[in-house]
């Protein structure tokens, strides 16, 4: 299966389409920035929709048993910082048996 890539020479993530892995590094609210002493995270994803309000991504963490594999994550379009698309994930090799 191949991952969609963006429209050639976007740099806008409103113009993604689904299916395009992206980072989006979103502005925390003043609780969360309170809470963690940062003003941004990185959210990590698959494109699941775009509009103008924002993008809202599946989220694709390096482990498939992380805590919020999968999870729906809708980044308001006031608080994206800066987003940027990905190649798709590394297919990993399963390893070898130690002799």
């Amino acid at each position: 299966m191949t991952t969609p890539n963006p429209l050639p020479g976007s740099s806008d993530w409103r113009d993604w389409p689904a299916g395009t892995r992206a980072v989006v590094r979103r502005r925390l609210s003043p609780a969360e920035a309170g809470a963690s002493g940062q003003r941004w995270t990185d959210v990590v994803g698959v494109v699941v929709a775009t509009d103008d309000d924002g993008i809202t991504l599946r989220r694709d963490p390096a482990r498939p048993d992380a805590p919020g594999a999968g999870e729906r994550v809708l980044v308001r379009a006031a608080d994206v910082e800066a987003a940027r698309p990905l190649p798709p994930r590394p297919v990993r090799r399963p390893a070898r048996p130690q002799n």
